[in-house]
Parts: structure tokens; sequence; C-alpha cells
């Protein structure tokens, strides 16, 4: 009896439609198919991450009929299986060949080349994109309890999280949506979570950043976002107020579904920290402030929230031994989630050397890094030296203010509008950005 041939198929989605049956139907017909599911860490490189678990995705896809066996990819890859494998055919839908994973099926054709194996694609069926169907399901995506969870998910699942800030509905919609794809490395760049800065929300307002914003106020932005969007909100915190406020502050975030607070440990009005030693910056009592940050976790009713303790000691001249200090009071009086560091200084010299110093000491909590001052470093290099989350706290802000400023000048110089037209997209393509649908 001749021996059965092997078809290996590669899987990512959670959500199995007319598609992904089809193309395990087609494999079944050339032989027995052996299924590779994608790890959670392996799809957060390139998608969003699964609504089901891995353990959940294999169990599903190992009781579709045809399929004889799965086996875990590790990467977007398909080289490591193959090798080991040696299947006789892939097989996979024929929408691979340009985007994101062109270069992955070049790999393929090559490996398969090398020991006569065959690539079989099988036409794509109008009607059956994961993406649509993803889209169909924002409604899920953005419940609190889902959207909340999200954060701790990615510390978990990707080498860092990147963060864009959000000031309202427009940027959080940018944020949601900006994406690059890069088919040399099989990956996308997208941004994982917002960043809703006291600064940038004063700032829209016309109002100056010294706490004067109330979080009423501030909830109705973080609504706005929520409304159009489903990625995880950081907010600033600024200071955290009264103890007895906090602990209501917290579930009240909670209850939104946001995903963290970040409180900074300072006390009297408000003064940026940018403005460093130029302006008076009072250090609380490293004590009182590890007393906040434990009213606060004592308040939140799931274990998907969380508090990050912002170190101030460099901004105010304190010193990394002050941070150091502070650091240890926050998460073993507080019990803090995490923390974040911040610095002005340009070279950032002292950001690595505290990373050093707080890795030394604690190898695994999460470091929040805002490198608006020091932003000759790339992502990859504040991670190796031990960065979990990278906040770009204020760029949107930034940007959009010269532009507008230049664009009514502009229009006044001119006594009409026809020369910002190339600086100005069409009302068409505004109307494109904002949802259509419910």
């Amino acid at each position: 009896m001749e021996e059965r041939k092997t078809v290996y198929i590669a899987v990512s989605a959670d959500i199995i439609h007319n598609g992904h049956i089809n193309v395990i139907n087609e494999g079944a017909k050339l032989g027995d198919v052996i299924i590779g599911v994608l790890t959670d860490e392996a799809i957060a490189t390139y998608k969003r991450l699964p609504l089901l678990d891995y353990d959940t995705r294999v169990n599903i896809l190992s009781h579709i009929k045809g399929v004889v066996r799965t086996v875990r990819q590790d990467t977007l890859s398909y080289a490591a299986n193959i090798k080991a494998l040696k299947p006789d055919y892939v097989v996979h839908g024929d929408d691979w060949k340009s985007g994101v994973q062109s270069n992955v099926r070049r790999e393929v054709i090559e490996l398969l080349r090398e020991y006569g194996g065959e690539l079989v694609e099988i036409p794509y069926i109008s009607g059956n994109s994961t993406e649509a169907l993803e889209q169909s399901l924002t409604a899920i995506h953005n419940t609190p309890d889902i959207r909340r969870a999200k954060l701790r998910r990615m510390l978990r699942l990707k080498p860092w999280v990147r963060v864009m800030e959000a000031s309202n509905g427009l940027s959080g919609l940018i944020v949601e949506h900006t994406r690059i794809e890069d088919p040399d490395t099989a990956t996308v760049r997208e941004y994982d979570a917002m960043w809703v800065s006291s600064l940038c929300d004063s700032t829209f307002k016309g109002k100056p950043d010294i706490e004067l914003v109330d979080l009423t106020s501030r909830i109705n932005t973080i609504n706005e976002i929520m409304e159009v969007t489903t990625k995880p909100i950081i907010l600033d915190g600024d200071t955290g107020g009264k103890p007895e406020h906090f602990s209501y502050n917290v579930r009240t975030l909670e209850r939104l579904g946001v995903s963290a607070v970040i409180i900074e440990d300072k006390t009297g009005l408000k003064q940026n920290s940018l403005f460093g030693t130029e302006a008076t910056q009072t250090l609380d009592d490293p004590h009182e402030f590890a007393a906040k940050i434990h009213v606060g976790k004592q308040a939140q009713q799931t274990r998907d929230f969380m508090i990050f303790a912002r170190l101030e000691s460099l901004i105010a001249g304190a010193g990394i031994d002050d941070a150091m200090m502070r650091a240890k009071i926050y998460l073993e009086e507080g019990g803090a989630d995490g923390i974040m560091i911040h610095s002005r200084e340009k070279d950032g010299s002292e950001i690595f050397e505290f990373l050093r110093r707080f890795r030394a000491y604690s190898p695994d909590v999460p470091v929040i890094l805002v490198p608006t001052s020091y932003n000759q470093f790339t992502e990859e290099e504040l991670h190796a030296a031990g960065a979990n989350i990278i906040i770009y706290a204020n760029h949107l802000l930034r940007s959009a203010y010269p532009a507008m400023v230049h664009t009514a000048t502009k229009i006044l110089e001119c006594s009409r509008s026809k020369e910002v037209d190339d600086d100005c997209i069409s009302i068409k393509e505004v109307l494109s950005i904002l949802p259509n649908k419910s």
C-alpha cells in the first residue's frame, strides 16, 4: 500500500471561516494534513493579538475534519517546521504573493525545492477575509473587559509595547490604523496602545498643564477615543491626587476599560518634567507615595488593571541612587505593577545606567521609557537595555500645531486658501477617515 503523502498548512487565525476550511479540504485531497498552529507570540509580530489563546486554537483546529495532527509554529517563517517535517506539500491560499508574507512564500518555495516538495496555492475565495470579519467584531474587541486586559497580554507576548499619544477621537483613529508592512522581516509595525497625556489633553483644551483639567473632563476625552478605537489605553494620571480620591479614580478608570494609569512622585503645583531643575520639582515622601499606590491597588477590582510609578528623581536632579531607592519602595511597599523612569538629558547615559542597575535588582518588572529628549536611540536599543514599554508622548500634538499655524498664517498672507491646498487633505478624504458603521 502506497504511503500517504504529508501536507503542511500553517494557520494563525482564531476566526475560522470558509476560506480556511476550503484550504484544509483541498489539502486533505493531497494527503495527511498537519496544521502548524502559530503561537500567540508569532501572531503578535504581524497582526492583532488573537482573541483565543494558543491551546484553545490547537483544540479547535485539531478537531477539524481532515486534520491528522497539529504542531507548534513559533515564527511566521515556516523554515524550522519544513526542515523537521519535510512535507510533500505546503498548501496556502494564493493571497500571500504580495505584502508582509511575500518573503515567507519565497522562503517556502526555496526550502521545498531542496528536497522536491511542492507548494500548492488555493485560489482566494472572495468575501472570506479575516480582516473583514475582525472589523465586524470591533464591538466585541472594544468591551471594557477585553480592552483593559490587552496591555498585560501584550507585555507577555511582545518584546516591547509601542505607544503613541492620542488626545481625541481623530488622533485615536490615526494611532489605531497607522501601520507599515516590512516584507523583508515579514513583520507589520503599528502602535500597540495609546497614551492619554495630561500635557496634550490640557494643551488641546487651551489650558496650562498644572492638573487644571479635572478627571471628569479627562474621562470625556477617554470616552471619545474609546468610542472609535480598540487599542489599550494608558492614562497619564499626574500625581494621582489625594489617596482617598485615587482609590475612586482607579475604579472609575478600570470600569471604563483603561488598562493602566501612571502617577508621578511629585507634590505641589505641577511643573512639566521637561522643565527639569529650571522649575521647582518637589519630590513626594517615598513611603507616602507608596501608600498611595497601595490604596489604588487595594481598590481595583480586576487583575488586569495596572498602576505604574513614575520616578522623577532624575528630573529633580536627585540622581540614580534616589531613583533606585524609590523604585524599590514603590514596588515592595506599594505593590506597583511597574515603573516609569523619566529624564530630560539628551545623551541618555543616566537612563541606561538606571536600567542597568534596575535590571540587576529586578529582571522582570515592566519598565516604561519616554524617549522625548534622548530620541536618537531606536526601540530595539532601548529594549535591549531593559525597556518594556516605549511611549511617544506628545508627537501628534507637536506636529499638528505648526501645521495648523502655517495654514492659518498662509491664508492671512494670501487672502485666500488656494495656496494651502497642497497642505490639506480633501474633504472627501476627511470623511473617509471617520467611521461610517455602527
